[in-house]
């Protein structure tokens, strides 16, 4: 008996956020099927990958360290990054300004960010040191440092939404980077109270939140595929916007990345289980509905981009 293909069909899409400026431009969102139905309708734009960077050094791990041995500053860091196989664009982690570590000052943060955007043309994704207050303070500092840029400020927070969407979406035409945890309630209210602020709707990326596989990853796919079918069924233009994932963050952390082959012989190669760990991490976050994932090994980058090519 002949395979009769009944393509699932929407009347709504994703919306299109285009990051960078000039020539070298990415475009998240835009599609109409669910994640990876390429057979149901063509793909408008596919996942992006991003390649995370640290104001404190690229440390994570011996390949990581290996990678960028011959970079003696952020911006050739930077560089270095850009031009690693299947990256779309750089995103740069300001983790030095959190107060209860380095705690580095907005001032000293700003020069670092105007390293990283003379050194590179390619788009650029700029996250905050995940204090609510510290962030509150250096964002906007940060959308006005990089005007003219069209790049992604994250993270706005509902604590700190009036400051940063203001001066970010508002003041200085960047592209807003709505974080929640992990709740499709939680997401859809930031973004309606962001788009009051005055935000174009389609100036907004989603940071629904995340963790590594194996990790209460659970919640993560129920929110996004929750997320992705109330945006293209029920046509919910609050929860249209697509969906950016830093995956490095949750999964380089994680035990099975930083047990050292001396504690845990029997787990194997360390560098081998966080390569996997971001991997798997990332694979699930884009079949559960993620538009862009932020990663930080060349080994993992090109992985997924070469899932990503496959699966187009």
């Amino acid at each position: 008996m002949p395979f009769n293909q009944k393509p699932q069909k929407f009347n709504a899409k994703i919306n299109t956020v285009t990051i960078g400026s000039g020539e070298k431009t990415v475009a998240l969102g835009g599609n109409s099927t669910l994640p990876l139905y390429a057979f149901d309708a063509p793909t408008a734009n596919t996942a992006k990958i991003g390649v995370e960077i640290s104001d404190l050094g690229q440390t994570s791990s011996e390949g990581i360290k290996a990678y960028y041995a011959d970079c003696a500053t952020i911006g050739e860091a930077a560089k270095k990054a850009a031009a690693m196989e299947g990256a779309d664009f750089v995103a740069l982690f300001l983790e030095g300004g959190d107060p209860n570590g380095a705690n580095k000052s907005v001032e000293e943060l700003i020069a670092v960010v105007n390293e990283v955007a003379e050194a590179v043309d390619c788009p650029l994704v700029v996250e905050g040191c995940k204090n609510v207050e510290k962030d509150a303070e250096l964002l906007p500092k940060v959308a006005e440092a990089l005007q003219g840029r069209n790049v992604l400020i994250m993270s706005e927070k509902e604590e700190n939404y009036k400051t940063i969407g203001a001066a970010a979406g508002l003041a200085y035409n960047q592209i807003v980077g709505a974080e929640s945890s992990v709740d499709i309630n939680l997401a859809k209210q930031l973004n309606v109270i962001t788009t009051q602020l005055g935000v174009n709707a389609q100036k907004i990326v989603m940071n629904v939140g995340s963790a590594a596989a194996g990790y209460g990853y659970e919640y993560v796919v129920s929110t996004m595929d929750r997320i992705r079918g109330a945006a293209l069924s029920q046509n919910d233009n609050m929860l249209q916007m697509p969906i950016i994932t830093p995956v490095a963050s949750e999964t380089w952390g994680t035990k099975e990345a930083a047990a050292s082959e001396a504690d845990m012989p029997e787990w194997g190669s360390q560098e081998d289980r966080g390569i996997d760990m971001e991997i798997m991490t990332a694979a699930a976050d884009l079949a559960s509905g993620s538009d862009a994932v932020i990663l930080r090994h060349p080994q993992s980058v090109a992985t997924i981009s070469k899932m990503i090519k496959e699966l187009a």
